[in-house]
């Protein structure tokens, strides 16, 4: 189970380099210990204690903390403070969306250019190292490796700017992939699997191929919810306020 740990805490180690953005510094460390669930949904952090952890002036902190606000992230409630948010259902289906109807038409994008050999020796060269960090129960790594294919998509594609949409939307996705890995909820072997066929169905330019293998990899929306409803140490950590299960339907009034 997720413990709750002091800003001073996570912090402890942590320091700023010098001559480079305060400001993007700053906002990283926070995403990935929000993302990662090491702050809390609904944890109190503050700017001076989030200064004092950093060494750093409070206006950087402040304006990073806009940043994560502007991404749903944290929220400032009026005479009160700035809490980390809730993990909400909505936003998880709705960035499952996003990501599934872009990246099917990246893998589609780039299995007619199945031509290009250093871009699919750069898909296998991750797979390769994928299947070494999960031999090495090496989670970390395993994960940046996910993310680095996915991006491989949409650089192999040519549509680059897509993948930075897909990476602003993405926050409650790594939160709930997060909550699985403490839940020991995993199927990396499975992703390992649905990799290994995108690559291939792109390397043999079938693009109804890769959309299959893609759809099956990231699993359709009401797959989500089933799986979601049926994890209730799950919902636990989320916020549910309008979430429909599956075979459920909401009446018009």
């Amino acid at each position: 189970m997720p413990v709750l740990s002091s800003i001073e805490d996570l912090l402890d180690g942590v320091e700023l380099q010098p001559g480079q953005g305060l400001v993007a510094q700053i906002y990283d460390v926070l995403w990935q210990l929000i993302v990662s669930i090491r702050l809390l949904p609904g944890q109190l952090i503050t700017e001076k204690e989030i200064a004092e952890a950093l060494k750093a002036s409070k206006t950087p902190v402040r304006e990073a903390l806009i940043r994560l606000e502007e991404t749903g992230l944290v929220s400032v409630v009026p005479k009160s403070g700035t809490y980390v948010t809730p993990i909400r259902i909505n936003t998880y289906i709705e960035a499952c969306f996003i990501r599934l109807q872009l990246e099917i038409g990246a893998v589609r994008r780039a299995a007619t250019y199945n031509a290009n050999g250093r871009a699919l020796e750069q898909l296998d060269e991750i797979i390769e190292q994928q299947s070494e960090a999960l031999s090495r129960e090496d989670f970390a790594n395993f994960f940046l490796l996910d993310e680095a294919l996915h991006r491989a998509f949409f650089e192999m594609a040519g549509v680059t700017g897509a993948w930075a949409v897909v990476k602003r939307t993405q926050s409650e996705i790594h939160r709930i992939r997060q909550l699985k890995h403490r839940f020991r909820i995993s199927r990396r072997s499975v992703v390992l699997r649905d990799h290994k066929a995108i690559v291939e169905a792109i390397r043999c330019g079938d693009s109804d191929e890769a959309q299959y293998a893609l759809v099956r990899h990231i699993g359709s929306l009401e797959g989500e919810l089933q799986e979601l409803a049926a994890l209730p140490e799950l919902l636990a950590f989320m916020e549910t306020s309008g979430f429909t299960r599956p075979g459920t339907r909401t009446t018009r009034t």
